[in-house]
């Protein structure tokens, strides 16, 4: 899981605008099908950084007149997606007001009741350091609800510039610590820092995990599922407002 909360007991900055007013408010457009827009969520999630990701372009481009370089990751950062309303509703309240994920069979999908502590298989549990939108310490809690072997390492940087670190930039680092104690700050206390990416580490665990190696497929579908279009897919070509 790459800067997930499973455990919304602490939701980091965003909490501050997630209220049952707020969502009671809304709901009924929303539950009669109505669209929270890509438009809204961003500047939400770029309020939470004005200083970079706002007042940077006011100063810079409004006042001085400079066109903003080109910027890959804010680029795909700014291709906001549109949520439907019923099920943006179901995850706020859920989630960040109620906390019901990490509660054995509080809620149910397709019918089935979801208990995190069943889920039996490894998992590779990454946070950032510096994640405004995902507190490391919030993914950290991850450990005391899934039932599995867990590998938890802690990455420099943010929400993406921390998950998305080529090897071939040799920028950064990372710490891990096989002892998962109860304490986050603890945790990372004891462990040992790497220099550079995480994603040889993840690269390894991945090897460990994966089973024999096979050959990929020579082409995409199958007799049954046909493939639909060439990638990225039609759907990324509907604007969302």
């Amino acid at each position: 899981m790459l800067t997930t909360m499973l455990d919304f007991t602490d939701p980091g900055d965003i909490g501050v605008y997630v209220s049952r007013e707020s969502l009671d408010t809304r709901e009924p457009v929303l539950r009669a099908g109505g669209r929270v827009f890509g438009g809204e969520l961003a500047s939400a999630f770029a309020s939470l950084r004005p200083n970079e990701l706002v007042w940077n372009y006011v100063v810079g481009n409004y006042l001085k007149g400079r066109t903003p370089p080109p910027f890959d990751l804010l680029y795909w950062n700014s291709d906001s997606a549109n949520l439907p309303g019923p099920m943006y509703l179901d995850y706020v309240r859920d989630m960040y007001l109620d906390n019901r994920l990490r509660e054995p069979n509080a809620l149910t999908m397709c019918g089935e009741s979801i208990d995190l502590g069943r889920i039996a298989m490894p998992a590779y549990i990454y946070a950032s350091r510096e994640d405004h939108i995902v507190p490391w310490r919030s993914a950290y809690r991850t450990i005391g609800l899934l039932g599995g072997d867990m590998t938890f390492v802690l990455g420099a940087s943010g929400h993406i510039a921390g998950v998305v670190n080529p090897v071939s930039t040799q920028r950064r680092n990372y710490w891990t610590n096989e002892l998962l104690t109860d304490d986050p700050d603890d945790w990372l206390a004891r462990a040992e820092s790497h220099p550079g990416s995480w994603w040889p580490h993840w690269a390894a665990w991945l090897s460990k995990h994966g089973g024999a190696r096979r050959a990929a497929p020579k082409r995409t579908g199958s007799a049954r599922y046909k493939p639909l279009a060439p990638a990225p897919g039609t759907y990324v070509l509907e604007p969302s407002l």
